[in-house]
């Protein structure tokens, strides 16, 4: 069973836990469910947006603990000084080690920012989860969707306010998965199956698939300022980055020290 597989198993006994604790109808009272969000589009496309999409993540499958010694609150603030143009936000907690609780507090810290949960979105119950915690923005995998599945938990977000990053690895997934419910597409140049490390080839090799109607965000494998100067000739407009920040002592600062390379 691959690494997708495993966590998608586990995922779906999670939610299903979730959904005998509090209701739907609970969520909906709760939190910031009845806030009016944040655009990622509008952030990325501002003529001065850095495009960064800025990770807090603790752990991966791949890499094991990455940074578990910083709070989300002080790493997702200086990301924000820092020019990052959307936070993302881990929520699984098994794989990646992040809580709802982790979410919730960069939306406090946070209040005029973009956030991304970041998550595996298999059931709509998640969906009314991220409008409950302070999302902007709610990630769906092709990889780990049908068709039917996308359409499903995309037009629901739309519903409620939030945009949907669809994230895809090849032509396949994306010309499978696209709609008018999405308005962000992400080409993770990571393999899924194994979380092995690539490179950029595939954001390039994808750039031209993607509909002129979707914002293009490039993720993972980025390792400086001139591979998103080379992708944003490629109509690429986000760029999401998490391990190379968080494995330092002080992401914030990674962030802005990367922003100011020549």
């Amino acid at each position: 069973m691959s690494i997708l597989a495993t966590i998608l198993e586990s995922k779906r006994k999670e939610v299903a836990e979730r959904k005998s604790r509090i209701s739907i109808h609970a969520l909906e009272k709760t939190g910031f469910f009845a806030r009016n969000c944040h655009s990622l589009s509008m952030s990325l496309t501002q003529p001065a947006s850095t495009g960064i999409i800025a990770e807090f993540k603790r752990k991966s499958p791949s890499k094991g603990v990455i940074n578990d010694r910083l709070t989300v609150k002080e790493v997702t603030q200086a990301y924000a000084s820092a020019g990052a143009a959307c936070l993302s936000v881990l929520t699984d907690t098994p794989f990646f080690g992040g809580t709802d609780q982790d979410f919730e507090e960069a939306r406090r810290a946070n209040p005029h920012t973009p956030m991304l949960r970041k998550d595996f979105m298999v059931d709509e119950y998640q969906i009314v989860e991220a409008k409950a915690m302070g999302a902007d923005v709610i990630l769906l995998i092709a990889a780990a969707l049908s068709p039917q599945e996308i359409k499903k938990l995309g037009s629901l977000a739309r519903s409620l306010g939030m945009e949907t990053l669809l994230e895809v690895h090849d032509e396949e997934e994306l010309s499978r998965s696209l709609g008018d419910y999405i308005s962000v597409v992400g080409v993770n140049n990571r393999n899924l199956k194994n979380f092995a490390e690539q490179n950029v080839e595939a954001s390039k090799r994808l750039a031209e698939k993607i509909p002129a109607t979707c914002i293009k965000v490039s993720e993972s494998c980025i390792s400086g300022p001139s591979i998103i100067q080379e992708l944003r000739g490629y109509g690429y407009k986000g760029f999401l980055i998490g391990e190379s920040f968080m494995k330092t002592d002080a992401p914030g600062k990674a962030l802005l020290d990367f922003l100011n390379q020549d």
